[in-house]
């Protein structure tokens, strides 16, 4: 009779851009993993927009291999969108998140997996040697830092984009409609069980990053705004400040008339006070219109993704 494990059927969900070189070993690398293991899997791949042959290839290992399923976006949407377009077609009790690049060993499935198992509900691959530029680490342990300040992410944790979740917060996953994404922002509000496991980061089989500065400065202001009230508390905070400021000021300039009349010019620093309050000012309505912004483009339905095709799908008879 076949273990609990044995049982578990895994889905690796691969989000792929400019990928085509990289693809046919990564996905021979996954199967020989669970051919190792005995163990049934799922691999989806997700077509996000990639101007190169990803698709033609994503075709070709669909039709050597019934268990994998291609989605094809009608354009660019981001890694976001197409880890949740994944999750539409992904069947297993366990999904894992794994990049294009051959970076994410597939030993490390196993890993993760196994550290679920033991109650967590979404496990992270800890990298303690990065194979990336000094650069892409130091963007990278911002990104982290931000987030926990921001209360995104859990103290301790360590994100990355190899990661394990269990059923529950897929299917949590599955009703967030919102189409300006932050996924670990949402899973905080869906679960506390996180945990590590170290696992080894592999150099890159080919090409380079597709992680520019705006698509991270994009990623930031998601984490700022999506499920956090702080940057609004914030320019509270800085109202309430200014204001009790100039109240103090106010009072200061009364009683020094009083006291001692003096001519004062005070060009410069009055400039400089209004040049600073009104920057000050465009900043908290930037903010303000953001959060505006977002919510007229949310009720007016603008779309996570959409779909162009779908290969082995989950309403496939093959």
């Amino acid at each position: 009779m076949m273990d609990e494990e044995e049982k578990m059927l895994i889905s690796v969900c691969i989000p792929c851009y400019k990928s085509a070189k990289n693809l046919p070993l990564v996905v021979a690398d996954i199967k020989n993993e669970f051919q190792k293991r005995g163990q049934d899997y799922q691999i989806v791949l997700v077509n996000d927009g990639s101007p190169d042959d990803t698709f033609v290839v994503i075709l070709q290992l669909c039709k050597e291999d019934s268990r994998i399923t291609g989605i094809d976006l009608s354009r660019n949407y981001g890694q976001p969108s197409a880890k949740l377009a994944a999750l539409q077609q992904a069947k297993g009790d366990v999904i894992v998140f794994m990049d294009d690049d051959g970076q994410h060993p597939a030993e490390g499935i196993f890993k993760l997996t196994d550290k679920l198992n033991e109650g967590y509900d979404v496990v992270y691959a800890e990298f303690k040697n990065k194979k990336h530029g000094a650069f892409k680490k130091f963007m990278s342990d911002l990104h982290n830092w931000v987030a926990e300040l921001m209360g995104n992410k859990p103290k301790g944790i360590k994100r990355s984009s190899f990661t394990a979740w269990s059923r529950t917060v897929v299917d949590a996953m599955l009703t967030y409609k919102s189409p300006f994404i932050s996924i670990g922002s949402f899973l905080m509000k869906v679960t506390s069980k996180y945990g590590n496991v170290e696992i080894e980061h592999h150099e890159r089989i080919s090409g380079s990053s597709g992680y520019t500065f705006k698509k991270l400065f994009r990623m930031w202001l998601n984490i700022f705004i999506s499920f956090s009230m702080m940057p609004l508390r914030i320019a509270t905070y800085l109202g309430f400040l200014f204001s009790g400021f100039s109240f103090i000021w106010m009072v200061y300039l009364l009683v020094r008339s009083v006291v001692r009349p003096i001519k004062v010019s005070g060009y410069t620093s009055t400039l400089l006070a209004i040049l600073f309050v009104g920057g000050m000012i465009m900043v908290i309505l930037g903010i303000m219109g953001e959060y505006l912004g977002r919510i007229y483009m949310t009720v007016s339905g603008m779309p996570q993704y959409y779909i162009r095709e779908v290969i082995n799908g989950r309403d496939d008879n093959c």
